[in-house]
């Protein structure tokens, strides 16, 4: 149990979020424009007046008086970098009086009043210049390891490392795991999945002629599964948060990662860690941003990953397999029970340093990067793709054609020099000379025997994407 009053009742709530019983939300419902529209350059090996091992003091300090001075000592030897231990206080202190002089402390020292709303907090503060001194890593390793003794690793002596600042590594509510992924998980045969409704959603891979559906009404209670498809072993990872799927192989260069849930966020989008070096991972990039691990220049390869119905995909594959019930935890794995109230609101649960409003921030948008163009990306509105259905465009060097089929699902695919005037909405195209194309997930086949190969894509919720990736293009 955590060791103080705000801890017991920050983990109370946890447990409530992993049961999908109560969701915290910003309370900014209609997102406007900021005037930050980049990365932060993140300021390393500042010193200050007040050191960190001053904070983790406060974080356990009841006596009143003791409090006092050092707020007294802090206001008196002021620095910026004071402000993320502040917010972490905030939350996490033993005493009322240490959050009551943190949030008057941040008032009297910037000039603004958020009163004690967390979220509009952070986002003031993610959109001034970076200042961390050298010791608030550490300072935030004893603060969470009071919560799971393991997060103590993700931050201790691995700040001057760091890809990405400490302060937006904000804690999702659960311990590491604490939502399970399905690690080889039971699969059945499509004529077998009598829980299924042909209108359910779910996330389909097709690899090496393996298809396997994973459906959200299950997905959406584990976030992460780690299977093996088509001779592959990849880890799909869903960031129900900011609307993500995206399945990653795990093996790079020889070596496979184990990978899981690490319990925190960094722009609201999950972190995952592995279990040979607790190195926090972007879930966006399949790349290491924190611990040991950062630096070996780690990219693993995304996969494509089809968002459709139950229906849709089984009757373009008869023989494949989905998700079995049977998945070793207790849950209700109705359609729409996970997140339920997340889902059905554009407001967020935890906030970004931007506020975009030219889409709604749980907007769907078809999310498209390339290794050859990694400053480029695509942001593809799905209502637009729907209005579209064979919509060319580029990253980089790389040419695309997106066609949406009927239900509304996206296939991506690279065209070379082929031009396409007509799509049934199903599995046949027509090119500009007349020649007859079949599609299928992995390629586009001509009628002469001709191969136009499928680039990976998936989909995300607009705010996400944009908050990974603060200069994408977006089309709508």
């Amino acid at each position: 149990m955590p060791k103080s009053r705000s801890l017991y009742y920050i983990l109370a709530g946890a447990l409530a979020v992993a049961s999908g019983l109560a969701f915290g939300l910003d309370s900014d419902a209609r997102p406007t424009p900021t005037k930050s529209d980049g990365e932060t350059p993140i300021s390393r090996g500042a010193s200050a007046a007040i050191s960190g091992s001053t904070f983790e003091n406060l974080l356990r300090l009841r006596d009143q008086v003791e409090i006092q001075e050092v707020f007294d000592e802090m206001n008196a030897s002021w620095d910026p970098a004071y402000i993320p231990f502040l917010l972490e206080l905030s939350r996490f202190s033993a005493s009322a009086e240490t959050e009551r002089l943190a949030y008057q402390t941040l008032r009297r020292q910037s000039g603004e009043d958020f009163g004690r709303n967390g979220n509009d907090w952070y986002h003031w503060w993610w959109n001034q210049p970076a200042a961390q001194t050298i010791d608030y890593g550490n300072f935030k390793a004893e603060l969470y390891r009071n919560i799971d003794p393991r997060f103590k690793t993700y931050f201790e002596g691995r700040q001057s490392t760091a890809l990405i600042r400490l302060d937006e590594v904000r804690w999702g509510g659960v311990l590491q795991d604490g939502i399970p992924p399905l690690r080889g998980p039971d699969m059945i045969e499509a004529d077998k999945a009598d829980y299924l409704d042909d209108e359910n959603i779910v996330f389909g891979i097709e690899l090496n002629g393996d298809a396997r559906a994973y459906p959200k009404r299950i997905l959406a209670w584990h976030e992460m599964f780690v299977d093996t498809v088509g001779g592959e072993e990849i880890a799909g990872v869903y960031c129900t948060l900011c609307g993500t799927v995206i399945p990653y192989k795990t093996s790079f260069e020889g070596t496979n990662h184990a990978l899981g849930t690490s319990g925190f966020l960094y722009r609201s989008n999950k972190l995952m860690y592995d279990a040979a070096t607790q190195s926090l991972w972007n879930t966006l990039t399949g790349e290491p941003v924190i611990g040991p691990l950062v630096g070996e220049n780690i990219r693993l390869e995304h996969l494509s990953v089809v968002t459709t119905t139950w229906g849709e995909w089984r009757r373009r594959h008869p023989d494949t397999q989905v998700l079995s019930l049977n998945t070793g935890h207790r849950r209700d794995y109705g359609e729409g029970v996970a997140y339920q109230d997340y889902f059905s609101t554009d407001r967020l649960m935890f906030n970004t340093p931007f506020r975009d409003d030219r889409l709604e921030n749980k907007q769907e948008v078809l999310a498209l990067r390339f290794a050859g163009a990694p400053n480029q990306q695509l942001a593809i509105d799905t209502d637009f793709l729907q209005s579209n259905p064979i919509y060319y465009d580029r990253v980089g060097v790389q040419r695309l054609i997106v066609l949406t089929d009927l239900t509304g699902a996206n296939r991506v695919y690279d065209p070379d020099d082929v031009t396409f005037v007509s799509y049934d909405g199903d599995s046949a195209l027509i090119d500009d000379n007349g020649q007859r194309w079949t599609l299928s997930e992995s390629q586009i086949v001509s009628e002469a025997g001709d191969a136009l190969k499928r680039l990976p894509y998936h989909r995300a919720f607009w705010f996400g994407w944009r908050a990974a990736f603060p200069e994408t293009r977006l089309v709508k």
